[in-house]
């Protein structure tokens, strides 16, 4: 789809799609096949199952597609999970002397890698999100590391002041789209170099997949972070490749109904006196609503605020009903989860992050009251 003026929606439905021939599916099934008819010189087209399958090709057309709407030459990467693509970017430009900065607030992962990046003689520095934090740590960067909103403090940072500090200084930037996805906010548009999401989250939007992906614009990093999947074989199985294309067609269905629901349940919150600490950047009075205003075009769905404590809050979570006490986020069902539990994010012990799904606004936000009700009675 070149033209770039069509809707979101639009492009969600017909992204990736094949050109259509006669008595074939509009979106062909997956292909499973360790390798190929190759006769011959291997001279293009598909050899072997770890460098190519034709299922991944639809997916990664999509998902550029979504990434730079109209855009030519930006080369999009599927991986196994997000962790995979996280770690394809950071490990295949980062080389023994460098320096990486990374966010203190980021997905909680991401302490695992910086353990392996000291190992291999990276220098890791690591600022807070907020207040573009991440500057002050940024003299002599090989690569920034920018996670915008960060999970699950939700803070934001701006996106293109980061890029144009990072290019002047020397540095690459990559930009941990997750939680906004290319429907909220698209990085390459904002100047970064990479463009990586887990697409567990609200990408494919059904908490029964794992996957993620890398786009990139320059031919040659993206060879680098293509060879390193090769390499690694970080690789993800046709079948979840095509139900992450099929789940497309739904995304910005799927996104508008969460982001006004977490709207809406963030504006409920803001009038509860057992609630503090409430973040969206979707609203108004939020510290970082300003900054997002000029970068996103959707809030994302993930809603965070704070409990008097943990007893509290595990009541909460107890007592909803239609809300799933499960970690992971952007699903079409809500999850909601005390994060403080796996030790590795700054929370307090009440904090929440409520993943905002695809329910009538009225009955999970009716849910969410008489819950907090409960949970203090």
């Amino acid at each position: 789809m070149t033209d770039k003026n069509y809707g979101d929606g639009t492009r969600a439905v017909r992204a990736g799609l094949p050109d259509p021939v006669k008595y074939e599916p509009t979106l062909p099934g997956p292909v499973f096949a360790a390798h190929f008819h190759l006769p011959g010189e291997p001279t293009g087209g598909y050899a072997y199952g770890r460098d190519e399958n034709p299922t991944w090709t639809h997916l990664e057309r999509a998902i550029g597609e979504l990434e730079a709407p109209g855009e030519q030459g930006v080369e999009t990467l599927v991986f196994a999970s997000g962790m995979a693509a996280i770690s394809a970017v950071l490990l295949s430009q980062l080389r023994t002397g460098d320096v990486v900065v990374v966010p203190t607030d980021g997905y909680q992962a991401l302490p695992l890698l910086h353990e392996q990046l000291r190992a291999y003689g990276i220098e890791v520095r690591t600022a807070p999100t907020g207040g573009d934090g991440q500057l002050a740590v940024l003299e002599g960067a090989r690569l920034l590391w920018i996670e915008t909103p960060s999970n699950p403090g939700l803070d934001v940072c701006d996106i293109r002041r980061l890029v144009r500090e990072a290019h002047a200084a020397g540095a690459l930037v990559a930009v941990d789209n997750t939680l906004a996805t290319p429907l909220g906010q698209r990085p390459l548009e904002l100047g970064a170099d990479f463009s990586v999401a887990s697409d567990t989250k609200g990408m494919t939007g059904h908490g029964d997949i794992l996957l993620g992906h890398v786009s990139c614009r320059d031919p040659e990093r993206a060879a680098e972070v293509r060879r390193w999947r090769k390499v690694v074989g970080a690789i993800p199985g046709p079948m979840e490749a095509w139900l992450a294309h099929r789940s497309l067609a739904t995304l910005q269905l799927r996104i508008d109904r969460q982001c006004s629901t977490a709207l809406a349940l963030a504006q409920t919150l803001a009038g509860r006196a057992d609630v503090t600490g409430l973040r969206y950047p979707g609203l108004p009075d939020d510290p970082s609503h300003t900054v997002a205003a000029r970068q996103m075009r959707r809030f994302g769905s993930v809603v965070s605020f704070e409990l008097a404590d943990r007893k509290r809050a595990d009541r909460f979570l107890e007592e909803l009903r239609i809300v799933d006490d499960a970690t992971s986020f952007g699903g079409v069902r809500s999850t909601a989860e005390r994060r403080g539990r796996w030790g590795g994010d700054a929370v307090a012990e009440g904090f929440i992050r409520f993943s905002v799904g695809a329910e009538d606004p009225e009955d999970l936000i009716a849910d969410v009251l008489r819950a907090l009700d409960e949970a203090g009675s």
